[in-house]
């Protein structure tokens, strides 16, 4: 099997991440004697820095960590929706979607907390010991990547009449940042600068310090910056200028939480994935409706695809109807297997155009009006509503072009620690730079609905259901594997074909390894409301690498699938390190697409 790179392989740690620079820095803290959670935290405060398009120090993170000898846990960085952000007060605006971009979108920051929490409770170093990287990039300057300066001029016209701050950083004499060139943000370094000082000067202690960044974070002078840049009239995709609910007192309430994983056993695995208020369970479902018997000679053919199409739609349908965090999720019948015996059964010999939610236990499913506003749009082939700049997350283009939207990292280290995270919103077009701060608030509310009554309407102290997944897997018990992929409504599509290409073999070091199953051809389908604005769906569309081969296009045609053949290598920016447990050997691997993504170790 052809590979672009070899799969990494040592015994001292191993990083994947979609920057280089920051795989490169979290190895560098294995180097200096700390262990997973540590280079994880260091990585992390990096891609805010070298990735702005892509995530901010004001979005959020779920993470997924096996400390040595523990259980999986799931770590919550993603913050509840505003006290104030009720229904009513959307729909007085003359509201139907939440805007995808501007202050109202805005949830409460829960990326910053979770780190700390990780930092506090599962690292050895200081706080500046893990800074010093993303310090010295923002300060000194990153060689900025090809889609730093493309996604700048997507906005530019925003930047320049409505959110000139923006302008200010990232459209210095009117240029947008080119491909190598240096990008520095001076504010962001002075932000983490101060914020060490005023952390240090709370007391001497490694957990006093850290729990001092934390409250500086919720009530002190960031905080103070946040709140009022919410409170800010500001340009957002509605076309009209809004002020957000985000306060001090929100800010102040809110900490970063520990909760038990999802679980799906599977051949011998156990997927472990956040909960339901994330799509995390999407991936678990796909394997509940797996046929039986299924081996690695199905594997890539027609008959394999279609299933894993046909199944992604199902599952997806589920978590349009059941998943969120405002009500509660029936994930035991979801996951029950005379459930998806019964949901497998709708998987025919032709491609389902229909958005199909189950009845777990019997429930009737129900659907937000926009969605089903959308679902009708797919079914007559009406046009969907325009995007506007900076709205939504975007993911891939008409052409199968994946264009950026997330970032991921997964570390695992030679005691055997593990840890998955997808760090995501707070990025450049999402709000205007903060200039106090040099970053914007988040939009992650976007992805809730004004329909009271869902699971996923928006509700005050509540999170909006996020599509943000990392994984980990474990083999007859043991941790074996963190993955994981930025692409919003994608993720848990290529995570899937992704973990299937490993897991179809009888160890991460044989067949396809984990190199080999990332550059695997891969693909998504659309078939179900975007969780993005402005929530569009394209009922049978699936886009599908080139690679995959015409044989099998053509079959999935004749199937009934509405085929878009996008770029040999356009699909998926999967990330993924393991462990042997036989031998501790420790591997890596990264995805090729888009030149930007590496893994590191030794």
């Amino acid at each position: 099997m052809f590979t672009t790179r070899p799969t990494l392989q040592g015994t001292h740690g191993m990083v994947s991440s979609t920057h280089w620079l920051a795989s490169q820095s979290a190895m560098a803290v294995l180097e200096d004697g700390g262990n997973a959670f540590d280079a994880a935290v260091a990585a992390g405060f990096v891609l805010h820095v070298v990735e702005p398009h892509l995530n901010g120090p004001a979005g959020e993170v779920p993470i997924i960590l096996a400390p040595a000898g523990s259980a999986p846990t799931v770590l919550c960085g993603q913050g509840p929706a505003p006290a104030g952000a009720t229904i009513d007060h959307y729909t007085s605006l003359g509201l139907d979607l939440v805007p995808g971009t501007g202050p109202l979108a805005a949830a409460v920051p829960g990326a910053f907390d979770a780190w700390m929490l990780l930092l506090r409770d599962h690292g050895t170093k200081q706080l500046a010991e893990v800074l010093k990287y993303a310090i010295g990039y923002a300060e000194g300057g990153h060689p900025a990547v090809e889609r730093v300066g493309e996604t700048v001029e997507t906005v530019r016209e925003l930047f320049e009449t409505e959110w000139t701050t923006s302008a200010e950083l990232y459209l210095p004499g009117g240029k947008a940042p080119a491909p190598g060139r240096l990008l520095k943000n001076p504010a962001l370094a002075a932000t983490w600068r101060r914020l060490l000082a005023e952390a240090e000067a709370a007391g001497p202690g490694r957990e006093t310090r850290i729990d001092a960044a934390r409250r500086i974070w919720r009530e002190g002078f960031i905080a103070e910056a946040l709140a009022e840049a919410a409170a800010r009239p500001t340009m957002d995709s509605s076309g009209e200028r809004h002020a957000g609910t985000l306060t001090r007192d929100d800010l102040a309430a809110f900490s970063a939480g520990y909760e038990p994983p999802a679980t799906y056993d599977w051949n011998g695995w156990t997927v472990c994935k956040a909960g339901p208020w994330s799509q995390g369970p999407v991936f678990l479902q796909q394997l509940a409706l797996l046929p039986p018997g299924l081996t690695a000679d199905d594997y890539g053919t027609p008959d394999y695809l279609h299933t894993l199409i046909e199944g992604g739609k199902l599952a997806m349908a589920d978590r349009e109807a059941w998943y969120g965090d405002a009500a509660d999720v029936p994930l035991d019948d979801l996951l029950s297997a005379p459930y998806n015996d019964e949901r497998r059964a709708l998987i025919g010999e032709r491609a389902s155009h229909e958005l199909r939610p189950g009845r777990p236990g019997g429930r009737e499913p129900r659907l937000s009006k926009q969605a089903l506003a959308a679902v009708a749009r797919a079914a007559s082939h009406a046009p969907g509503p325009a995007t506007a700049p900076g709205a939504g997350e975007p993911t891939v283009g008409p052409d199968g072009t994946t264009r950026g939207d997330t970032c991921h990292l997964d570390v695992v280290d030679r005691w055997g620690n593990m840890v998955a995270a997808t760090p995501s919103g707070g990025w450049l077009q999402s709000n205007p730079v903060i200039p106090a701060l040099g970053f914007p608030l988040g939009t992650r509310l976007q992805m809730t609905w004004l329909d009271p009554g869902l699971p996923a309407s928006l509700t005050p102290g509540r999170r909006p259901r996020t599509t943000l997944t990392p994984s980990l897997a474990l083999r007859d018990g043991t941790p074996v594997m963190a993955f994981g992929t930025p692409g919003g409504d994608q993720q848990d599509q290529w995570s899937t074909h992704f973990f299937l290409a490993v897991a179809l073999r009888p160890s991460v070091r044989s067949g396809l390894d984990l190199q080999g199953a990332i550059d695997a051809p891969n693909w998504h389908q659309e078939s179900f409301p975007s969780s993005f604005h402005p929530r569009a769906m394209a009922a049978g569309k699936v886009v599908i690498e080139s690679r995959i081969g015409e044989p099998a296009i053509a079959e999935l045609r004749r199937r009934g699938h509405d085929v878009t053949v996008g770029g040999a290598w356009t699909e998926g920016r999967l990330c993924a390190v393991a462990r042997d447990p036989d031998t501790g050997v420790l591997l890596a691997a990264a995805n090729p697409r888009g030149a930007q993504g590496y893994a590191a170790g030794r």
